[in-house]
């Protein structure tokens, strides 16, 4: 039998993953001051044993102030670091499933309440808020507070933190990173005409909207150990006329590949609540696609995947290099052990799960 293009090994920027299944960042809003908790170690625990091919930590913040939430995790000090630290341990001491972290930086959506809480902004006179940043003082909703728009020496900053926090990353071992370049967050920002309204080189042009995320891009790139990849989540459009589409992708992802990221991930939306989302099966996959056909490195496709079948006709089909998985993933964490069942194919496991094999099925498990 052929074997399923799903479970076919791949390679990102010379890191080998088993399968093609990415479990993609998901925010736990669970953090204490930063640090992670027991909290997480049960989640990326669980979660690195799902047979998939690569696990990535959630949008880690690089500064306080560039947390959605005061429940974020980050990655800005020795704590935060020292915090981390314990989870990995923990995870690593019963798998050996490559770990990536995504770093991000919420700009004007951060500073909000936790998700089942209602999620609004949270004032910056609040304990629980702060004062926003972006790249022009343009608030997300009408209601909410504006952010302060950053200086020079603001992006300086911001520029430093992200690549401290790749030394960091460095330093606890993890596999890969990825920017957070999507959703309407800070680097998004800076890419979006329609939160960019800056008049100096950072703004205006595309060439300029580009030149933050990319100044981002190489000092995390240049902090990284070279042997391991750097990649990026973008979303390849605002679904808001006049916004970031997917052609201004396809320059951004060009751009990228000539710096050297080694694989790009394809998202959509949350930079505007004008948005107009066309939501259904495959929806950002015609994104993905588009950016593929004009880059050589692995494409990444995400969004309302759920079914074994749906993602290996995605990789079929040459939308994309690899599927991930989100939301799926939190609802059903065996997810690669059912698709391997489903296309025949083997995921390796726990020794100690070798067991749950369904009878008649006993080669679908395999010992990793």
């Amino acid at each position: 039998m052929t074997q399923p293009k799903l479970f076919e090994p791949v390679e990102i920027g010379g890191l080998r993953l088993s399968n093609r299944i990415v479990i993609a960042p998901m925010c736990m809003y669970s953090a204490d001051d930063g640090k992670m908790t027991d909290w997480h170690l049960i989640h990326l625990g669980q979660l690195a044993q799902s047979g998939a091919g690569i696990l990535t930590i959630e949008a880690t913040a690089v500064l306080p102030e560039g947390r959605i939430s005061y429940g974020d995790v980050g990655l800005w000090d020795d704590a935060t670091e020292a915090a981390m630290k314990r989870v990995l341990d923990g995870v690593r001491a019963w798998s050996d499933m490559p770990i990536a972290i995504q770093l991000a930086h919420a700009g004007r959506k951060a500073s909000t309440d936790l998700p089942w809480q209602g999620g609004a902004q949270i004032a910056p006179d609040h304990p629980h808020g702060w004062q926003t940043e972006a790249p022009s003082a343009l608030a997300f909703g009408a209601e909410e507070n504006p952010p302060v728009a950053l200086d020079a020496a603001g992006l300086a900053k911001v520029r430093g933190a992200f690549a401290d926090a790749a030394t960091r990353a460095a330093r606890l071992g993890i596999d890969a990173i990825q920017i957070h370049m999507a959703h309407g967050y800070l680097l998004h920002e800076f890419l979006s005409p329609l939160s960019n309204q800056r008049t100096d080189a950072y703004g205006g042009s595309l060439e300029n909207r580009l030149r933050f995320p990319l100044e981002v891009f190489d000092a995390v790139r240049a902090a990284f150990p070279p042997e391991r990849p750097v990649t990026v989540r973008v979303s390849g459009t605002d679904w808001v006329e006049g916004g970031w589409d997917v052609e201004q992708t396809v320059a951004l992802a060009q751009a990228l590949e000539a710096r050297g990221a080694a694989a790009i991930h394809i998202s959509s939306a949350g930079l505007s609540p004008a948005q107009q989302i066309p939501v259904g099966p495959n929806y950002q996959v015609p994104l993905a696609r588009r950016v593929k056909q004009a880059v050589k490195m692995p494409v990444i496709a995400v969004g309302l995947i759920t079914e074994p079948e749906q993602a290996e006709a995605i990789l079929g089909t040459g939308d994309a290099d690899l599927i991930a998985l989100g939301r799926t993933a939190l609802y059903d964490p065996r997810w690669p052990w059912h698709a391997a069942a489903r296309l025949g194919a083997q995921v390796k496991v726990a020794p100690q799960y070798l067991r749950a094999a369904p009878h008649g099925a006993r080669d679908l498990l395999i010992k990793a």
